[in-house]
């Protein structure tokens, strides 16, 4: 029975560990731009299309059903899926706008170290020095 609790426990805070994760914005090691959480927002609604310095910025997201996901939209952009993928239908469809390319974790990782106009996100956990941490939550 004690051992039961125990091995209970111990999944339970591993469990918890990654349920509480941080959540990195990453960007190519080369960019020197700082953004606030509003302006990564608005980069990744599509509402900005540059840095600070007037350089292209390039987001790409996590794909859907990742947790690390729902964790960005749900904090940076204040949308959960359903609205997420409705404000990129209207986008769309008015010829307004095309969503971040969606990719897996290491991919986004790969991209943003590849090209210094690409922005993305990752479990902090991931994060290697290929990239920069513009900061976490």
């Amino acid at each position: 029975m004690k051992k039961t609790i125990t091995i209970l426990m111990l999944t339970t805070g591993l469990f918890a560990a990654n349920v509480f994760a941080d959540t990195a914005v990453i960007v190519n090691k080369s960019n020197t731009n700082s953004l606030t959480q509003k302006e990564v927002s608005k980069i990744f609604l599509g509402k900005k299309k540059s840095y600070g310095d007037g350089s292209q910025v390039l987001p790409v997201a996590l794909e859907e059903g990742n947790s690390v996901r729902a964790s960005f939209n749900s904090t940076i952009t204040k949308k959960n899926e359903s609205q997420l993928k409705a404000y990129w239908s209207k986008l769309v469809f008015t010829g307004k706008g095309t969503p971040p390319k969606q990719v897996s974790e290491a991919d986004v990782i790969k991209l943003v170290a590849e090209n210094p106009a690409t922005i993305g996100y990752v479990d902090s956990s991931k994060v290697d020095d290929s990239v920069k941490v513009l900061f976490t939550f």
